[in-house]
């Protein structure tokens, strides 16, 4: 497959669980822990999806995901957050994001989602 994910979570385990997960389906996967370093990684480099956490320091996910849409980036993303508060997917779906995976979620489902 080969297709690029740019997986972007404050939480290390979650991090590394979907670097795995992802990584045995053939994905290309790089990391960010925090809203500049995923600004930074998505304007240098082309990815399929990007997984963004919206609860991140530095900048938040809806931050980013704004400032990526502002900046022609059309890459596809998938919002994840432990905020499952209907008025926080609107928000996040308005922003740009092309879908919402609230936490705790499912691999499974998470590997369905970005295929």
């Amino acid at each position: 497959m080969g297709n690029r994910v740019l997986v972007v979570d404050d939480e290390k385990l979650i991090v590394k669980g979907l670097k795995f997960s992802l990584e045995q389906e053939g994905f290309k996967v790089d990391c960010a822990y925090d809203g500049e370093e995923a600004l930074q990684l998505a304007g240098n480099t082309v990815y399929d999806i990007i997984l963004l956490d919206i609860m991140l320091p530095k900048m938040d996910g809806l931050q980013v995901l704004t400032l990526l849409r502002r900046e022609g980036n059309t890459t596809p993303v998938l919002l994840l957050t432990a905020k499952a508060e209907v008025e926080d997917r609107i928000t996040g779906l308005d922003l740009g994001a092309d879908d919402y995976l609230p936490k705790p979620f499912a691999t499974g489902e998470l590997l369905a989602r970005v295929r």
